[in-house]
């Protein structure tokens, strides 16, 4: 169990856990995940941690076959610039590996913003703090688990 996992499971959130054989050969740990799991890629997102001008760090939660804005995402934090996190610090601060970040059962909770794409569906599917394991639940479920805000950050 990932303290992403655990997390849900305290707040009683309906939610499925997936699980697929990670390739370490794998070059995009989202795309991976689209194609093991055999889900539409606006269904699967992923965790980034940036770096935001004199304010720390904060998550933002993008659709896997999109990018992340660093101007969107700096823009939505109310500063003037963010760049990506080093991946030491991200790994250290999240309490997750590269390409396992989820944006659930962080160690220190980090400001969060969701793709404002993801207001439109059902379900979504997020690292469940693991290479090769994925949490679906509702987009309102996992804003209101993390106090994230949706925002356009998606470039």
């Amino acid at each position: 169990m990932t303290p992403a996992i655990n997390s849900v499971r305290k707040a009683k959130v309906a939610h499925q856990v997936h699980e697929y054989q990670h390739e370490a050969s794998s070059e995009s740990y989202g795309t991976e995940a689209v194609e093991k799991l055999g889900l539409a890629p606006e269904l699967v997102f992923k965790t980034l941690v940036v770096s935001l001008e004199g304010k720390g760090l904060a998550v933002g939660v993008v659709p896997v076959a999109g990018k992340l804005s660093l101007k969107q995402i700096a823009r939505a934090a109310g500063v003037k610039k963010a760049a990506m996190a080093d991946p030491a610090e991200v790994e250290r601060v999240t309490g997750y590996v590269l390409g396992g970040v989820s944006p659930l059962g962080q160690k220190k909770r980090l400001p969060t913003f969701i793709d404002i794409s993801a207001q439109s569906l059902q379900a979504m599917h997020v690292s469940a703090g693991r290479r090769g394991l994925e949490i679906e639940l509702s987009p309102d479920d996992l804003c209101r688990l993390t106090a994230a805000r949706f925002a356009p950050i998606a470039g």
